[in-house]
């Protein structure tokens, strides 16, 4: 009986169950969000974009869905400098906007949050900072979330995007850490924390923000996953690397690979890419 109710979901409850349960885990064991306002401030502007450029452009009511995920990541992932509420309302309006005017042949190149998060990064790197803690030993909280996470995406199929960079996060983990001289933990220890969750969750397995092969999608999320290694090596041998990589390597290097991989997909079979 409940397999058939699984089956019959539709994905995108799924999602909204997963980003909602990291957001209700996360402030109830580490207070998260730094304060109730920042969220409703995110949702608010999220919806609210959202309705207006779609009504505008489009013509049409959307479906709120992405701008409900777009709006709970961005409060759980921005961590601007004092009690600020406006990167959180600026950082909502990006996210949607980017959806409608940053597009090749329709289809938008970055993922919302992401696009908003690195922009914010790149314009204030010394004011915004991102989420960086860790779920740590506690290992019920990381079996609940990555046991419906792993559901999540893989009723969406794209399991073997998630799959393919975790796979890479360690297998790079490893190799810094004998670089470096640093315990194999430490190195792998945050993709534990919630960012790494909404990142693996969320974010590189995007439908409408990945190329459309499977074996192109593991191919652009191993190279995110080697450019974000070597950010994360340049910082540990002390090499100038420009404080918004520093902030979030796995956020900088998909806002860099992500479009790059996206506007070469799209120029080689334009006519698919409005389907």
């Amino acid at each position: 009986m409940t397999d058939t109710i699984l089956r019959r979901l539709d994905p995108k409850h799924f999602i909204i169950i997963l980003i909602t349960l990291v957001l209700v885990l996360g402030e109830a064991k580490y207070s998260v969000l730094g304060g109730y306002d920042r969220l409703a401030m995110t949702l608010s502007v999220c919806v609210a974009t959202e309705l207006a450029f779609s009504w505008f452009i489009r013509g049409k009511m959307p479906g709120l869905q992405s701008a409900y995920v777009s709006g709970i990541s961005l409060a759980l992932l921005t961590k601007p400098q004092g009690h600020l509420l406006w990167p959180f309302a600026l950082g909502a309006f990006l996210a949607i906007a980017s959806k409608y005017v940053v597009q090749v042949h329709g289809r938008h190149l970055w993922n919302p949050s992401n696009f908003s998060i690195s922009l914010l990064l790149l314009l204030a790197p010394g004011r915004m900072s991102v989420l960086s803690h860790q779920w740590g030993n506690d290992l019920f909280t990381n079996a609940i979330i990555w046991g419906i996470g792993l559901l999540v995406v893989s009723r969406a199929k794209v399991l073997h995007v998630t799959l393919t960079y975790v796979a890479s996060f360690f297998t790079l983990g490893f190799i810094r850490s004998q670089l470096v001289g640093t315990p194999l933990l430490p190195e792998v220890a945050p993709i534990t924390g919630p960012m790494y969750q909404l990142f693996v969750f969320f974010m590189v397995t995007d439908p409408r923000t990945t190329v459309r092969s499977r074996r192109g999608r593991m191919l652009v999320v191993g190279i995110v996953a080697l450019v974000e290694a070597a950010i994360r090596l340049a910082s540990d041998f002390h090499l100038p690397v420009p404080a918004a990589l520093s902030a979030s390597p796995p956020i900088l290097a998909l806002a860099i690979v992500g479009p790059i991989a996206m506007w070469i997909d799209l120029r080689r079979t334009p006519a698919a890419a409005a389907v």
